[in-house]
């Protein structure tokens, strides 16, 4: 992150851990002098199993495309964007409350995260390497493109020693 992005979510972030907590205490309070003490940690319990479990669905899912992929030489830009949204999500379903459960269950649905994911990859620079090949990449908006790559001749006789 750049100095002036750093200095300009840093007091957000900080009210963010300040108030967070206090609004979840004080909506599980709320919820459980309405249904009671058993029933709101059941209701608890419930949204985070219901969460891992849609979580490891939409995981795997999301790992396999990213596979498939880089199987095919592309960066798997979204499906990096999409797994540290889901790990988020999943964070957020695991801290005891209803907002975090609610935030966290919103990341789960693939039509807000392909909103959020379009504003990250409209607003940031991807960068891939591995193999043979390294490759960089700009945002859509037509800037500058830079490919670099390494080339390397393998053996011929090295594919006849193997058979």
């Amino acid at each position: 992150m750049t100095q002036s992005f750093q200095n300009y979510l840093m007091p957000y972030i900080f009210l963010l851990f300040l108030f967070m907590p206090v609004i979840e205490i004080w909506l599980i309070i709320e919820v459980g002098s309405s249904i009671g003490a058993g029933w709101t940690i059941m209701l608890i319990f419930f949204t985070a199993f219901l969460g891992a479990i849609l979580l490891r669905r939409q995981g795997i899912s999301t790992l396999f495309r990213a596979r498939q992929k880089m199987d095919e030489g592309q960066v798997p830009a979204r499906e990096m964007l999409e797994g540290l949204m889901l790990a988020f999500a999943g964070a957020l379903m695991l801290t005891p409350g209803f907002v975090t459960d609610a935030v966290g269950f919103l990341l789960l649905l693939p039509p807000v995260r392909s909103v959020l994911i379009h504003h990250f990859k409209a607003n940031m620079v991807f960068v891939a390497s591995g193999g043979h090949y390294r490759r960089y990449e700009t945002d859509s908006s037509g800037e500058e493109i830079i490919i670099e790559g390494e080339y390397r001749r393998e053996n011929e006789n090295s594919d006849k020693k193997l058979r």
